[in-house]
């Protein structure tokens, strides 16, 4: 409970508010006080000031209602680190990453990290050539900087050749995070998905060469992919690409998006070829804040080398006090989250991430089998080499009618704290219905084994409901206030035709598998909790994991 003995300096405009005021803060907590029972301001703010510990109360009661973020198996996001890093990232918080000459030292830690994610990553680097990159908020971020590089740097290419700049395109899976159709709808790039299957739930690198033309800016391939976890074979891609490239005089070059992957295969799958090993990657993503196991939000691109980056697209700025040389989408952001990424690089090195990494591989690999022992379908890998420490399941149709189903089975974990989310798989591939626990640094056996027992009550509980019995508990979740989606996102959701219906192009009727048109993100709106409802939000074009 906080005693309000300590009241802010500054007073209320009438000196009477304010004897009032101050009467009825001292000598009682919050809850004897007129902040207790007077509603908290929320649209507009309020005329007076109120004690800080009064404020922070009340805010921290309205925030107990999120969920806990160590039981929210959807997000990849870090949700644990050591008091030492916290305290650096606290000593730190006041300082903004982008005055360089006022923080030379944290610059240079970035810079840091930047060479130690090169030589990770196998970028031709040494003591005179040094890693081309930078931090960024997220994978958001580093993505849309990457995929302006392959833009401008295909547009220089054709230019001298004095060929068209209109209409690139990029070639990517349909099961790209939302991130990618962000990017190349802000950047006006025309998307060639490669759409998956019920048997294929990732991009097919076969498929993905078939939509590269004259004009296509570069592939994605994905370390890790958001639904199931795959690594796409960029080797393969690689392979297929080379040939296409010398026969046509292309330099059509690969982006991998190791958002997730990026700081798990190089520990525990140290063979697996996706990095700058391979002649045409020309650029890479890797976000902090998932399993390079920082606080959100941190994240990195990397590229090859210098001529993969057009100089016309780094600015230089002066008016900090130097010349300062910066290629991000913000100027100002935080540099706690740089610094606690160094911190984790030097505290861990290769062979702590190596530890935790596998770690978290076998609580996979036992959540599987046990999740299969149930009789769920596991659509994951087990495989280091294939994918990550996460599990994607579903329930496995059966000759006994069943009235439930992933969503059902998300919604009542829900009920015990669990946040797992329930969704259909990327477009065409839609009617497959799966639920995704990631196993995160902090999910440890005995977690994973809670997890389980109230899955077991939870399937009993489910399996007991008639089909009347199980549509009346949807509905009630539909109609519960605490479902309700306010102010902005209810917005995106219920106004915008865009986000609810897909876009045509001019090649929308391209041979089926691998059709160039967006997805077709159409939501049944009526079979949807709350829970699933924040999922397919995260999943349209006006949302933002990244």
């Amino acid at each position: 409970m906080v005693a309000l003995s300590t009241i802010s300096s500054g007073s209320p405009s009438s000196s009477s508010g304010s004897s009032n005021i101050f009467h009825r803060a001292f000598g009682t907590s919050l809850y004897g006080s007129q902040w207790s029972r007077e509603p908290i301001p929320k649209y507009e703010m309020p005329n007076n000031e109120m004690p800080a510990g009064a404020a922070y109360q009340l805010i921290k009661e309205e925030l107990e209602l999120d969920g806990r973020p160590a039981l929210n198996l959807a997000s990849f996001v870090t949700t644990f680190m050591e008091e030492e890093a916290e305290k650096l990232m606290m000593e730190n918080m006041n300082k903004n990453m982008i005055d360089y000459e006022e923080y030379p030292m944290t610059v240079e830690l970035q810079n840091r990290v930047v060479n130690m994610l090169g030589r990770l990553f196998h970028a031709p680097v040494s003591d005179h050539q040094p890693a081309i990159g930078v931090s960024t908020v997220g994978s958001s971020e580093a993505i849309i900087l990457s995929t302006l590089a392959m833009k401008r740097k295909w547009q220089i290419r054709r230019q001298r050749e004095g060929k068209s700049t209109e209409k690139p395109n990029l070639v990517m899976g349909s099961n790209v995070q939302v991130c990618w159709e962000k990017a190349v709808k802000y950047l006006e790039i025309e998307p060639k998905y490669v759409f998956c299957s019920e048997t294929q739930m990732f991009m097919n690198p076969d498929e993905a060469v078939k939509l590269v033309d004259e004009n296509t800016i570069g592939c994605v391939a994905i370390l890790g992919s958001t639904y199931t976890g795959h690594y796409e074979d960029v080797k393969f891609l690689n392979d297929l690409l080379l040939p296409i490239n010398k026969k046509n005089g292309w330099e059509v070059p690969i982006h991998v998006d190791a958002a997730s992957g990026g700081f798990v295969a190089p520990f525990i799958a140290p063979d697996l070829q996706w990095d700058f090993k391979l002649p045409l990657v020309a650029s890479i993503n890797a976000s902090g804040h998932k399993y390079g196991l920082v606080m959100p939000g941190v994240g990195w691109a990397l590229w090859r080398s210098k001529e993969y980056l057009p100089e016309d697209l780094v600015f230089h700025v002066n008016y900090l006090g130097s010349d300062q040389a910066t290629f991000t989408l913000n100027f100002s952001k935080g540099a706690s989250q740089v610094i606690a990424q160094y911190y984790i690089m030097i505290r861990l090195g290769k062979a702590g991430f190596k530890a935790i990494m596998e770690n978290l591989q076998e609580t996979a690999i036992y959540l599987s089998q046990q999740l299969q022992s149930m009789g769920f379908e596991i659509l994951s890998s087990e495989n280091p080499s294939k994918g990550l420490p996460l599990v994607a399941f579903r329930l496995v149709s059966g000759k006994a009618p069943r009235f439930f189903d992933e969503f059902d089975i998300a919604a009542r974990l829900r009920e015990r704290g669990w946040i797992l989310p329930a969704y259909s798989m990327a477009p065409h591939a839609e009617k497959v219905k799966l639920l995704r626990v990631v196993v995160r640094e902090d999910f440890s056996r005995n977690r994973a084994e809670l997890l389980l027992n109230d899955l077991h009550h939870t399937l009993d509980f489910l399996k007991s409901q008639d089909e009347k019995s199980m549509q009346t508990r949807r509905n009630a979740t539909k109609s519960c206030p605490s479902n309700k989606i306010p102010g902005v996102l209810h917005y995106l959701v219920h106004s915008s035709t865009d986000a609810q219906q897909p876009m045509k192009t001019a090649t929308d009727n391209v041979a089926a598998g691998t059709s160039s048109s967006p997805r077709d993100e159409k939501i049944a709106w009526n079979e949807i909790n709350a829970n699933e409802m924040i999922h397919h939000v995260s999943r349209l074009k006006t949302t933002g994991p990244c």
